[in-house]
């Protein structure tokens, strides 16, 4: 094989896509799906316990206790969702190359930024 064919099967293989669990609609969560609809069922339920706490007059102190309980739960699957999204999605990105990469990561720095500001 010369050069040139070296050169032509190498750029027919690369042109050739990859496809990604992303690419198939998987979402980084998928295996850990059970386990986030517990969590946030369990998150579900300190919220209406606040909600019954303000129906039955509640010292307020108590109530901010829970409402930071709540904060810090949501915060802690916010943060394990982020996780996920760069191990799978950000990561098909950079495997695929190109411009989606700059894409993956601008979208994850933001959502960095809008959880730190919460």
């Amino acid at each position: 094989m010369t050069t040139t064919e070296a050169d032509a099967a190498t750029a027919s293989d690369e042109a050739q896509e990859i496809v990604t669990d992303h690419d198939r609609g998987i979402h980084g969560y998928h295996k850990q799906k059970d386990e986030h609809l517990k969590r946030l069922r369990r998150i579900e339920g300190q919220i209406r316990g606040l909600q019954r706490m303000v129906d039955e007059d509640v010292y307020c102190i108590d109530i901010l206790t829970q409402v930071s309980a709540s904060t810090k739960a949501l915060q802690s699957f916010a943060l394990q969702l982020l996780e996920e999204h760069l191990r799978h999605c950000v990561a098909d990105a950079a495997l695929k190359g190109g411009g989606e990469i700059d894409a993956k990561v601008e979208e994850a720095t933001k959502a960095i930024g809008r959880l730190l500001r919460t």
